[in-house]
């Protein structure tokens, strides 16, 4: 039953969606030099209201650091700009005089941006610059737990946007998100583009909306550390990008496998760290708190901090602890510490060798996060080059931290908020989705040839084929002959 909320949600998409596709129509008309004046002018106010909108961020959600998501609003606006600023999007885009080929980029049209509570206002940047970039409007819709500060993300930008030569209603965001809303957004007629990041269950509900639909899979990022490896930088990276927003980053570490023979010296390291393992019955408590006996990941403890996560498992850890690690072996949906967790939680298998590792991160991947990101820190090429080959993801990232690494602040990765999963992850792209991904492109192709041309090219093809064919043959049949006569002999 559709209730008044529903239908006050679904009435706001309709509103909004009408004005975008107005927007949308007059944007298109711009060039590529206005609409690059225009993100500019969004960028410019994005960065400067980084440090409000973190917090607004906190406050609202509950989630991460405050300190990091500062960093997270900056990289969102200023790294993704500097990468953008550039880019050719619309108009011709490329040209080829020698082949006699044009390209011409043209928006998709109305895009709706679905933003989670995660990393609520730095998702909400992103979309708003790679979609105005691409000539496209775009209409957010909101985690409910992040309402307010993606609401202000997307006035602010527009605003900003409008005083700069875009048209009213080129950025919009729904006032009363709810499911029924959502859905209604999706598979509105005149919605041409789902940009999808958030849970499973709403990037599943993008592609089955039948609008064509940009998403992502879960991450669930194993790191191996290999024997080569320098122990101690490697624990430091892994730590770095766990800790970071508290684990709020999909593409942050979510296990550890090393081998055998340095598994002592990956312990102290992580110690040392600040890193505290959970023995027996703390990591049964622990793993309770991960998930419930159905395997329903517990949101509670998404963005929390270690220490927070320990009391709600009822431990007492040191004051200094900031991941949580446990030892495992297996895999799977009754071994909670095996999948995605979006908090500073490990867990930390060893195995015999790097053929053993490769094995347990491959199990890793197929339980729950194909086609997202692999991490391997190691000095042998050798190993590296037969992961890249076997692993299937998306992003193999060596030797960085993974949650800063694969959306391109530690690597030189298309600086992104949304990492393609490609087929394997049930998603349309591989790639750290940019502007290019939410463009069409037209190639006009002038004509090269006349049907003669073809017929000669074809004709002369067949006749030298026939002739290699006889002379194969004339030469077979004087090896048979000469063979013969030598019998007779």
């Amino acid at each position: 039953m559709i209730k008044d909320k529903d239908l006050s949600s679904i009435q706001d998409v309709r509103d909004l969606v009408e004005k975008a596709k107005e927007a949308q129509h007059e944007l298109k008309m711009k060039s590529q030099e206005e609409i690059d004046a225009i993100v500019k002018a969004m960028y410019e106010v994005a960065y400067m209201k980084s440090d409000q909108w973190a917090k607004m961020a906190v406050e609202e959600t509950g989630f991460g650091v405050y300190e990091h998501k500062i960093i997270k609003n900056k990289f969102a606006s200023k790294a993704v700009y500097e990468f953008i600023k550039d880019m050719k999007t619309v108009g011709i885009i490329k040209e080829d005089k020698h082949k006699k080929i044009i390209e011409i980029g043209t928006p998709v049209g109305v895009i709706a941006g679905l933003v989670p509570s995660t990393n609520p206002t730095s998702t909400a940047i992103y979309k708003a610059l790679i979609a105005v970039k691409s000539g496209n409007a775009i209409i957010f819709s909101p985690h409910p737990k992040a309402l307010n500060c993606i609401s202000d993300v997307a006035r602010v930008m527009e605003a900003k946007a409008v005083e700069a030569g875009a048209p009213k209603g080129i950025i919009g965001c729904m006032a009363i998100p709810t499911l029924e809303g959502t859905d209604a957004l999706m598979k509105h007629k005149d919605v041409s583009l789902i940009l999808a990041t958030g849970g499973s269950a709403m990037v599943k509900a993008a592609y089955s909306s039948g609008t064509p639909a940009l998403g992502v899979g879960p991450g669930n990022v194993p790191a191996f550390i290999e024997r080569s490896a320098d122990i101690a930088l490697s624990v430091k990276r892994i730590m770095d990008s766990k800790t970071f927003d508290n684990g709020t980053i999909c593409a942050s570490e979510q296990a550890v496998v090393t081998e055998n023979c340095i598994k002592d010296q990956v312990k102290t390291e992580f110690i040392k760290a600040g890193a505290y393992f959970l023995e027996g019955e703390e990591a049964d408590l622990v793993g309770k708190t991960i998930q419930d006996a159905c395997g329903r990941f517990n949101a509670k403890i998404a963005g929390k901090s270690a220490i927070e996560i320990a009391q709600m498992a009822g431990l007492y850890v040191p004051g200094d602890t900031r991941v949580l690690i446990a030892e495992q072996t297996h895999v799977g949906i009754q071994y909670p510490f095996s999948r995605e967790k979006l908090a500073p939680i490990l867990a930390f298998y060893a195995e015999d060798n790097w053929e053993k590792a490769c094995e347990k991160c491959m199990e890793l991947l197929a339980y729950y996060g194909l086609g997202h990101s692999l991490v391997i820190h190691s000095k042998d090429e050798e190993v590296i080059k037969a992961f890249a080959l076997k692993k299937p993801v998306s992003r193999l990232l060596v030797n960085t931290s993974s949650a800063q690494g694969a959306i391109g602040a530690t690597t030189n990765l298309a600086p992104s908020l949304t990492l393609g999963c490609g087929a394997v992850g049930g998603s349309s792209t591989s790639d750290n989705v940019s502007p290019l991904n939410l463009i069409n492109i037209r190639s006009v192709a002038y004509g090269t040839k006349e049907l003669e041309d073809i017929q000669q090219e074809y004709e002369d093809g067949s006749s030298r084929h026939a002739s290699s064919h006889m002379e194969l043959d004339v030469e077979t049949i004087t090896k048979m002959v000469l063979k013969e006569l030598q019998n007779y002999k």
